[in-house]
């Protein structure tokens, strides 16, 4: 592929981009009155309303013909086809297999794969909700321990939370991901060994964060059970490597398959989702998986300007590239969904934090943004302050639903008012003349010069809306796939690998390096920075 920059349409964007934003949101609002009809989207009970965004016909036109120009079909081909596309380690990436969405080529992967792997996890639920999974002293298990990191942390953790109305309220979930040893400790604080089960999640079983948690909880729990033999009944493994796995002490028939083309932070919906499965149940977890499937088919067919993921991609390129935009905020009006925005910055930055093109060279132009945000209204009593009068635009995706799982009084339509307020507000703003005419009489202000100017707000800031019925199992299934679509069209606009994720690894390896130094008490080879900081942390270490 050319360069992005040297692409037509490429140019086009960025020239009629400076063009189209002469004119304000609230203006452009005020002339066109099927604005709404034009840019939003009706899938069902989903309504994707993009219009509160710095785009027109036009725009759209000249997006499409990117897409044209990159072809993103054929990319979107290989992709479900099980092309190897993550090219850097010569991997398919296959996902959606997981949630049955499979072509003539990849059918045969599913059909002696996938379901072998679904059904032994739906076995395992049905024995676990009928109480045939039992601790070593006979009681039920109650405590289910998932120790991993990254996406076999994220996911389930995030699914777990926002699915909480429907899960199994005697089944206490826990996750024990980095190597601060006080979230371990708090863990162990909390729970009985004879009630409680751990799920060892890792790929390769060789990330250190989660065996050197995994080998506390086995001596602990050796330690408390007395006896080598209980450990069967109360550790498990998610893994691709079934000997290491069986080398810790597994049973191999407690071992829950996952595959090399599964991305960490896109394994959700494989075994690594079996504490998820344990909380909600494996129907509602089938109710996840044919949610994602129904966007997987949505993301195949519908053309570009119809297409969900595709438009926010887009969207999401414009203030990227065009508009200077480095950050791009995510606001669930759903306390259920507190992890949502911490679990996207996992798959979008790790995905699409990326300076070295697949042709191997060095891009000239801006890759991923910095995602961030946190659960509405609290962020409007917060941050918001920034977004609305702040210097940086900051464009925001409102995630909401129509119908709450807890109705109290009206409770739920204050929320829905206050967010779709915001989205408003941070369209139109408030200009001096409305500020004027709410103060009144200046006479009765000593300063009003200054209350007049500091109440005046721009608008003029962009935004995306989606809203569901309802949040369930189904929904939450569509919301993250819509997101993981999302990053991979963006990942191929910018000619980059979402499918790696070789910056983690240099941390890694220097962090061994300096552990070494720290027990050896070396100070050979580093610079004076990092000497000063071991030189503090020996004097103060117990």
């Amino acid at each position: 592929m050319s360069s992005l920059n040297k692409l037509s349409s490429w140019k086009e964007i960025g020239n009629y981009s400076n063009k189209i934003t002469e004119k304000s949101l609230n203006e452009i609002f005020m002339e066109d009155k099927d604005r709404f009809n034009k840019f939003s989207i009706l899938e069902n009970d989903l309504l994707l309303d993009f219009s509160k965004n710095h785009i027109d016909d036009k725009m759209m036109e000249l997006f499409s013909r990117l897409l044209v120009e990159i072809d993103l079909k054929g990319k979107i081909h290989d992709l479900f086809n099980g092309e190897k596309i993550n090219t850097s380690e010569n991997r398919s990436v296959l996902h959606f297999l997981l949630r049955g969405t499979y072509t003539s080529k990849t059918k045969e992967l599913y059909e002696n794969d996938i379901k072998k792997g679904l059904e032994k996890l739906k076995l395992f639920s049905k024995k676990f909700q009928n109480g045939e999974i039992i601790g070593y002293s006979g009681k039920k298990i109650k405590n289910v321990i998932n120790i991993g990191i990254g996406g076999s942390d994220l996911g389930p953790k995030m699914i777990c939370e926002g699915l909480k109305y429907y899960s199994n309220r005697s089944v206490n979930n826990y996750f024990i991901s980095n190597v601060d040893p006080s979230n371990l400790s708090e863990v162990l604080l909390n729970i009985n060994p004879e009630e409680s089960i751990f799920i060892i999640s890792s790929k390769s079983f060789g990330t250190i964060e989660t065996l050197k948690n995994a080998n506390i909880c086995k001596n602990w729990f050796k330690d408390k059970s007395k006896n080598n033999q209980n450990l069967k009944k109360h550790f498990f493994g998610v893994t691709a490597n079934i000997k290491k796995a069986k080398a810790f002490g597994i049973e191999e028939n407690n071992i829950f398959p996952i595959w090399d083309w599964v991305g960490g932070r896109y394994s959700l919906w494989s075994s690594v989702g079996l504490p998820i499965i344990l909380k909600i149940g494996y129907e509602n977890f089938e109710m996840l998986l044919d949610g994602a499937n129904e966007i997987d088919n949505h993301f195949r067919e519908k053309p570009f300007d119809k297409n969900i993921p595709i438009v926010l991609a887009c969207l999401g390129i414009l203030y990227n590239n065009f508009h200077n935009c480095e950050t791009h905020a995510i606001f669930p009006y759903d306390d259920y969904l507190k992890y949502l925005p911490m679990y996207l910055q996992q798959a979008d930055m790790e995905s699409n934090g990326k300076n070295i093109s697949k042709d191997s060279t060095e891009v000239n132009y801006n890759t991923g943004p910095i995602l961030w945000g946190d659960v509405g209204t609290n962020v409007q009593h917060s941050f918001f302050q920034l977004i609305h009068q702040g210097t940086k635009k900051i464009p925001c995706d409102f995630i909401g639903f129509v119908n709450s799982n807890n109705e109290k009084e009206e409770l739920h339509e204050i929320l829905l008012s206050n967010m779709v307020g915001q989205t408003m507000a941070l369209m139109k703003g408030k200009n001096i003349l409305e500020v004027k005419e709410e103060l009144g009489d200046e006479s009765k202000y000593t300063n009003y010069e200054i209350i007049k100017n500091s109440k005046v707000f721009k608008g003029n800031k962009p935004s995306n809306t989606l809203l569901f019925n309802k949040l369930t199992p189904y929904n939450l299934g569509r919301l993250i796939a819509i997101y993981e679509h999302k990053i991979f069209v963006q990942g191929c606009i910018w000619n980059i690998n979402s499918f790696d994720q070789w910056g983690v690894e240099l941390g890694k390896v220097l962090s061994d390096e300096i552990y070494e130094k720290i027990k050896n008490k070396d100070r050979s080879d580093i610079d004076n920075s990092t000497k000063g900081q071991l030189d503090f942390i020996e004097k103060f270490r117990q």
